[in-house]
């Protein structure tokens, strides 16, 4: 069986308008762990657009220009590399509201469905190998990006794989990477250096799972085809939030409910929904299941789901809906549980 999937590096236009709209929603949870928060981030060469709607019972601490330096920074956006985060002129819609925002935030306050999958073993993070591996080798390129072998490139870029799964083994046949490079340095050593972090963050996987058979010299390695990509971030592609929910979801094998989850405040049901359904299908594989695929649907207004359906392989333990009301989830999780990314166990 043949299995594809993407994941995408911090600095890429799409996920630095998702970060940059968390950093404020984490901002509001950070002042009132009761806000309420929905946000979104547009952005166009050194253009920000920020609309939404934020309610806390105390004032904001931060200006909104210095939760997105931030956020720009800690992901390397800091004009060393084509992108300063500081200088984008940002263009906001977004009401702060200084009001006590539980009427909003400790109810299911918008329809949605959501799933929740796992399957496989921790040894993958209960992930499709496909998506595991993928997002494997973007954190290797991120982190050396930051303080490693190729410290200044990036943090635009994203990895594509491409994988054969049969008789219980990943085959993996083409990896292929597109990754900023930094201005004035020759591409060739710049390609030969992203290859040596791939090949290193690969062989580190074989190291801890035999099931990566292919050796390394096996794949199709690809990087940058298009030749050097250096302007980058914003000046190169437009971005929003929202538009990679395959890469923060499963991966392209996995039907998604379709809510977003970064811009929304820890108890929107978009977002605690997501990571409850996610730690019930964990569950359910640790008990015996091979996969386990939940959907589960609310109505506004509704503490409890319409409905939670539970497709296994394999004999589990299906979780009880009653453990899937909004009441019993805001006890059972933390902001810092919700706000992980799904892959994160």
């Amino acid at each position: 069986m043949i299995r594809f999937s993407e994941a995408v590096l911090p600095g890429h236009p799409d996920k630095f308008c998702d970060l940059v709209a968390d950093a404020i929603v984490q901002e509001a949870t950070r002042v009132d762990r009761d806000a309420y928060a929905q946000v979104e981030v547009s952005i166009w060469s050194d253009q920000m657009w920020i609309s939404g709607g934020v309610a806390t019972s105390v004032p904001f601490e931060r200006a909104l220009s210095e939760i997105v330096t931030g956020a720009g920074r800690s992901i390397g956006l800091d004009g060393s590399n084509w992108i300063d985060a500081s200088r984008y002129r940002i263009h906001s819609a977004l009401c702060l509201e200084t009001r006590d925002p539980v009427p909003w935030s400790h109810h299911v306050n918008d329809q949605c469905v959501i799933t929740g999958w796992a399957g496989y073993d921790a040894k993958v993070a209960f992930l499709p190998p496909e998506h595991f591996l993928a997002l494997a080798l973007r954190d290797a390129l991120f982190n050396s990006c930051r303080a490693g072998q190729i410290s200044g490139h990036g943090p635009d870029g994203k990895v594509l794989v491409r994988l054969r799964e049969e008789n219980g083994c990943f085959e993996v046949e083409h990896i292929l990477v597109t990754l900023q490079q930094k201005d004035g340095a020759p591409f060739l050593p710049f390609v030969a250096a992203v290859g040596e972090v791939v090949c290193e963050a690969y062989s580190r996987l074989q190291t801890s799972d035999e099931r990566w058979t292919a050796p390394f010299e096996n794949i199709e390695l690809l990087i940058n085809p298009n030749g050097p990509l250096i302007q980058a971030g914003s000046d190169g592609d437009n971005g929003q939030t929202g538009r990679k929910l395959v890469a923060d979801y499963y991966g392209p094998r996995i039907p998604i409910g379709g809510g977003a989850l970064f811009g929304k405040h820890w108890t929107h049901i978009d977002r605690i929904g997501a990571r409850a359904g996610r730690r019930a299908a964990i569950e359910a594989v640790k008990s015996g299941a091979q996969e386990c695929l939940l959907r589960i649907a609310y109505a506004p207004g509704i503490d409890s789901p319409l409905d939670v359906v539970t497709e296994m392989i394999g004999r589990g333990t299906a979780p009880k809906p009653s453990s899937f009301a909004h009441s019993s989830l805001r006890d059972s999780l933390l902001p810092e549980d919700v706000y992980r990314p799904l892959a994160h166990l």
